[in-house]
């Protein structure tokens, strides 16, 4: 399992800030940026291999299953 920030959103943010500093934004006048979109993903191959019981409520709220 994994629980962490969506990689796509953060190279899009990634983005938007490098484009403010090429406008001519200085790096130190812009504020300290954080993803704020996490995604869960649950890999049911290697829980089966540990031996482990993943929920069904858990697995439906995941953002991706490894079956």
């Amino acid at each position: 399992m994994s629980y962490g920030t969506d990689l796509l959103d953060a190279y899009r943010q990634l983005g938007l800030y490098a484009g403010n500093i090429l406008k001519g934004a200085k790096p130190s006048d812009l504020p300290v940026q954080q993803s704020v979109k996490v995604e869960l993903l649950i890999n049911l191959r290697a829980a089966k291999a540990l031996g482990l019981d993943v929920p069904p409520t858990l697995i439906t709220r995941a953002d991706e299953v490894i079956e």
